[in-house]
């Protein structure tokens, strides 16, 4: 089960530290600094075999992996609770990791085109801003789900966007958003909305394998995809605002390539962007592995791909 099939069948509607700013190489050298997505995790966190506080040790011991990018749904009750944020910022800064993000879910729909179910939306994630900048995150990963039409989402997302955009550069944390289903998958239409908003405290996260748009029946998650934006036009759309990358895998061949993903072509066309030394989320969500073998095969493919790049 993925993420967005989680919060289907549950019912819920829904990876001081780098700021991941897109930089000019010098010399032409590549670089970006790898990160570990904890919905990697998700199956043993919500099976009860470790938990949120024990994420960076896990992410460090195991995998050598020295930055990690949290997920609200393990610690959602938590947000306002400084002796558990404490604890959990304890545990990175012992453990020599860096704390990147949180990905936020089910907190409202930003893009609705009720302006009261938006405020409450923008409201409702102050209290993560507030987190991240605790916890020494350079941002928050927010989704823009709401208005239907095209053209209300776009109007909505601004307004939702740019308000929380707002209070978050006052934390000094950036607002990002995922190609995460809906409109927000569609490259040209979420790229129009952070021209519009036009802040250096907003951006994207390209992600690699979250570009469809609509889903049979209108579903949200888990049905058929019945329209694909296509991942390389759209990464290379958001690339100009990303302030960080989610590397999404699925499984492997036998040469440990993502045979469904040409790594090669989008850190070509990241490094073409000018996109330098931020850091690329590892997340991966396949079946055929257990998620350790998967997280471990997603980290040798993407040093690979830096080496020849670099």
């Amino acid at each position: 089960m993925n993420r967005r099939d989680f919060l289907k069948t549950s019912g819920l509607f829904t990876g001081a530290c780098f700021t991941g700013v897109h930089m000019v190489p010098q010399l032409n050298t590549f670089d970006f600094r790898i990160s570990l997505a904890e919905w990697s995790h998700h199956k043993e966190i919500f099976g009860g075999e470790f938990t949120n506080l024990d994420f960076p040790v896990i992410a460090k011991q195991r995998y050598d992996i020295s930055a990690v990018e949290y997920v609200n749904q393990f610690f959602a009750v938590k947000a306002t609770d400084k002796k558990y944020l404490k604890e959990l910022k304890k545990r990175a800064d012992d453990n020599g990791v860096q704390n990147v993000l949180i990905m936020i879910d089910n907190e409202g729909a930003i893009s609705s085109t009720d302006m009261k179910v938006r405020d409450q939306a923008v409201e409702n994630h102050y209290k993560w801003v507030e987190a991240a900048k605790f916890l020494g995150c350079h941002a928050i990963r927010i989704n823009l789900f709401g208005a239907e039409h095209v053209d209300d989402w776009i109007s909505a997302s601004v307004d939702g966007l740019g308000k929380l955009t707002e209070f978050g550069a006052q934390h000094k944390i950036h607002v990002i958003v995922e190609n995460h289903g809906g409109h927000s998958s569609h490259g040209a239409r979420l790229a129009k909305v952070m021209k519009q908003v036009n802040s250096s405290w907003v951006g994207t996260l390209p992600d690699f394998g979250n570009f469809c748009v609509a889903r049979e029946n209108g579903e949200m998650w888990g049905a058929p995809c019945v329209e694909k934006y296509d991942l390389y036009r759209g990464v290379e759309e958001l690339m100009p605002y990303a302030k960080g990358v989610s590397a999404k895998t699925f499984h492997f061949d036998e040469e440990g390539n993502e045979p469904d993903i040409d790594f090669m072509r989008l850190f070509t066309i990241i490094k073409k962007s000018g996109w330098n030394n931020g850091y690329v989320g590892i997340e991966y969500e396949g079946d055929s592995l257990e998620p350790a073998e998967g997280i471990k095969k997603t980290k040798a493919l993407l040093e690979r791909v830096r080496a020849k790049l670099a």
